[in-house]
């Protein structure tokens, strides 16, 4: 079976392949190259297969992911980088008839035992088939990416993202002319691919026939660098990327051509957001999205932003087109506008015949369909019957000036039930201490949200997306406390 998205991806492999497709360390591969290598990823895998890829931001692990989506297969997404006994369990229980990686990666974490077909890839995505398995199984029919969650709160989970979703995502709910000619513009890919972010905007670019540079990990350096020589018109930042170029030497100079900045995959306060636009003139667009949904379903746009921010600041903006959200009590009731709980959602990528989806987001909706997240209802700190919002309490913390970024979570307490606690990182060369940030807290926060330790760390944990690894927040008490 083919899908619109294989078709659109196969259009733009072909559409020039002698122009540059993708830049990575300051090196081009063509489209023709990327659609070399996808097309051979694609005849060894053969159409409909379950693939598991070890997921780098690197060209090869992109030309495999989209030749697997030309097959019209599954890819099933594994991190590397989680740890490597986590990720050799993870693989030994998916049971994949292929996997495929960086050559390092597979002798590391595949059990040459597993009856598997693993193909490694090299730098410039050349494959070396290294052994044979079983034939392939049906699959997952109908599904492009078994996408892992960002595993925030606990160990992350997979969630189907359908070609389905992924099409409508990318481009657009109706059937539309493929691009005729590459882009002149390009844009800058810094999400991890083991996260949908990264997903997104791979196929965006692809379905777009737009020419990206690829970072490995967002660097300040290699970002802006790329920036420079550039000059993209819009740039994607999660939070503490955001943070890191806010508190930065850089000028409007090192950002010129930079029209707005998107913002997603975690809170961003509208303190930071201001300040960032006071600094580089640049509005702050910030968006709501979940892996479940396949991509966004709220977001500011400029329009919006020039009309509304400072009446609506804070917001994560309105349901995007085809999208509905509401707000409802917790027996399910719907509630009116500004009235906070638990937010549902309809995403477009779904289609006009979706269920209400119920999230974990507190939330409320003004009059005017402007969605504010108010923090997630499982998170929520039970302090002697006083409710703790972890996002509150960290959005404190990093108003301080010398405060690079925070992670705040409950610890049991004999006394009154749960207290918050909180890992700090402090930005390059700050030495505020923790009994200081402690006397800060008192003029912006109530005497039960001021957390009952404050532990100043070199480096918060974070998943792949940016958001505060709160599992490892909460390991890092545990032995703190011992």
């Amino acid at each position: 079976m083919s899908h619109r998205l294989s078709a659109r991806i196969a259009d733009v492999l072909g559409l020039d392949p002698a122009a540059p497709a993708l830049q990575y360390d300051g090196a081009w591969l063509t489209w023709g190259e990327i659609g070399a290598a996808a097309r051979r990823v694609a005849e060894l895998v053969g159409p409909a297969a379950q693939v598991g890829i070890m997921l780098r931001n690197r060209p090869a692990h992109v030309a495999a992911f989209l030749g697997v989506l030309l097959a019209g297969g599954t890819v099933v997404v594994i991190n590397p980088s989680r740890g490597d006994d986590r990720t050799r369990d993870d693989i030994a229980a998916l049971d994949l008839p292929f996997l495929i990686g960086a050559p390092d990666d597979a002798a590391r974490l595949v059990d040459p035992r597993l009856n598997s077909t693993v193909i490694t890839l090299d730098q410039t995505a050349e494959i070396l088939r290294k052994s044979v398995g079983r034939q392939p199984d049906p699959g997952r029919p109908g599904v492009a990416v078994w996408m892992l969650t960002s595993g925030t709160t606990g160990p992350p989970k997979r969630i189907d993202l359908t070609y389905d979703m992924l099409a409508h995502s990318v481009m657009g709910p109706e059937p539309c002319a493929a691009p005729t000619a590459v882009r002149r513009g390009v844009a800058i890919v810094n999400s991890p691919l083991v996260h949908v972010g990264g997903v997104f905007r791979i196929l965006l670019c692809v379905a777009e026939a737009r020419p990206f540079v690829l970072l490995e990990k967002f660097d300040l350096d290699t970002w802006v660098a790329a920036v420079r020589e550039h000059r993209p018109r819009a740039v994607s930042l999660v939070p503490a990327a955001l943070r890191m170029v806010l508190h930065s030497e850089l000028t409007r100079d090192d950002l010129a051509g930079v029209q707005a900045v998107t913002s997603g995959t975690a809170p961003l306060s509208a303190d930071d957001a201001d300040a960032f636009t006071a600094k580089f003139g640049i509005p702050v667009l910030t968006s709501y999205a979940a892996t479940e949904f396949g991509g966004g379903v709220a977001a500011w746009t400029l329009a919006d932003h020039r009309k509304y921010w400072l009446a609506k600041r804070g917001s994560v903006g309105r349901a995007n087109a085809g999208a509905a959200l509401r707000v409802v009590a917790e027996d399910g009731r719907p509630l009116g506008p500004d009235e906070p709980g638990l937010l549902e959602v309809k995403p477009a990528q779904l289609g006009a015949g979706a269920d209400w989806m119920r999230t974990t987001d507190l939330a409320r909706i003004d009059a005017d369909g402007f969605v504010w997240i108010l923090g997630r209802a499982d998170q929520a700190i039970i302090r002697g019957g006083f409710k703790v919002m972890p996002d509150d309490v960290r959005s404190a913390l990093e108003a301080h000036p010398d405060v690079q970024g925070a992670a705040v979570v409950g610890r049991l307490d004999e006394r009154l039930g749960e207290v918050p606690v909180a890992l700090v990182e402090l930005r390059p060369g700050q030495i505020v201490t923790a009994d200081a940030l402690a006397e800060y807290l008192r003029t912006r926060l109530s005497r039960y949200e001021i957390p009952a330790e404050i532990v100043l760390a070199d480096e918060i944990p974070r998943t792949p997306s940016g958001k505060p690894d709160l599992r490892a927040v909460r390991e890092h008490f545990a032995e703190h406390a011992r």
